[in-house]
């Protein structure tokens, strides 16, 4: 069931020159499930959000010097892409772009437009090196698409080290919402709970299917610090606070995902997107993400490697990422086409024999 998206939420993306992207025109529905083998360019379609969001907060040049220059940006160089392209369309609005590289080892705006499906493309401005989308463009578009973008989320839980900062103290008026790497996963939780409690119960009650012995969160001030907070929990029939660190890899990281799943949906994101949520996951609380994933009222893109969560997703939910010779492709599976083959076998099966496509290539 891929179901309709709103016109807040991303119904087509064209990206042209982006790491192994060379080019890709992709319908997006309210489920986009990408499989495909490593280093297919599943985590660079996921990236190029990162990139929007970046040049959204005006950190584009500053987000290119980090990646190295814009040659690690563009599709093979700039000797083999001249320019970094993207239309993104949200039902009858858009926003363009066309970055180009500089001898100084910038992206330098071509192009950027707003475009409206009754008056075509809209230009605001070339020769720039922010967006100058930010600005009141007279278009009347911005104001319906740069919102949506801005709060874009692309939640990524991989470090669960003694290090990583979701166990770490952090501030506790940092809850406008939940950070990627859930650095602010306390903070958040500490706002749910005492503004928002039915859906912090429906979280607590939900990380207890996956983890029984998981009582209740401990939320509360820093007694060192009231400014801070640190994420504590209890465990079932016993009144002693553990701290995060003593949380299992995999425990840690659902409470997250459940976090970002069931947050009130005034404050979820249009469009969620998650790289490899599977990790460290046991295959029941697959099953249970999967659930959360499905019944949520937002726009949701994951990349993944699990059969087990694929199994949980209908056919057109699927979008398939291959890569020959250096370019990435990406298409969504046709149920129709599938039919026979899944009256006798899952989606993972099928894709384990590499029906779906998304397999390694010589």
């Amino acid at each position: 069931m891929t179901g309709n998206i709103g016109d807040k939420q991303l119904s087509r993306i064209v990206l042209k020159g982006f790491k192994s992207i060379a080019k890709c025109d992709l319908e997006l529905s309210k489920l986009n499930v990408l499989i495909g083998a490593n280093g297919a360019g599943k985590s660079n379609f996921i990236g190029f959000f990162r990139l929007v969001q970046q040049l959204l907060d005006l950190n584009l040049q500053v987000f290119v010097s980090r990646q190295g220059s814009p040659d690690a940006l563009l599709h093979f160089g700039r000797k083999t892409t001249e320019q970094l392209e993207f239309q993104l369309y949200f039902g009858n609005n858009g926003y363009f772009a066309t970055l180009e590289p500089t001898q100084d080892n910038r992206l330098m705006f071509a192009r950027e437009s707003f475009w409206w499906n009754m008056s075509g493309e809209r230009e605001i401005g070339k020769g720039h090196f922010e967006t100058l989308a930010l600005s009141a463009t007279a278009t009347k578009i911005d104001s319906d698409v740069v919102p949506v973008m801005k709060q874009w989320r692309v939640y990524h839980f991989h470090d669960t080290s003694d290090s990583a900062y979701v166990k770490q103290q952090h501030g506790i008026n940092d809850n406008a919402y939940l950070r990627p790497d859930a650095r602010n996963l306390g903070a958040f939780l500490y706002l749910l709970r005492d503004s928002y409690p039915a859906s912090y119960q429906k979280i607590v009650k939900t990380i207890r299917l996956v983890a029984p012995f998981f009582g209740d969160f401990y939320l509360r001030p820093s007694p060192q610090n009231k400014e801070f907070i640190e994420l504590e929990w209890f465990e079932q029939g016993q009144d002693v606070p553990f701290k995060a660190h003593v949380l299992s890899d995999g425990t840690l990281r659902f409470m997250c995902l459940a976090t970002v799943f069931l947050q009130p949906e005034e404050l979820q994101p249009e469009t969620i997107l998650v790289d490899e949520p599977e990790l460290g996951l046991h295959p029941y609380a697959i099953t249970v993400l999967a659930s959360l994933i499905r019944t949520t009222a937002k726009q949701v893109i994951v990349s993944t490697q699990s059969v087990e969560l694929l199994n949980e997703f209908d056919a057109a939910d699927v979008i398939v990422v291959d890569r020959l010779e250096g370019r990435s492709s990406l298409r969504r599976l046709n149920g129709q086409d599938l039919e026979a083959w899944l009256e006798d076998y899952s989606l993972g099966e099928l894709w384990k024999k590499n029906v779906l496509g998304g397999r390694p290539s010589r």
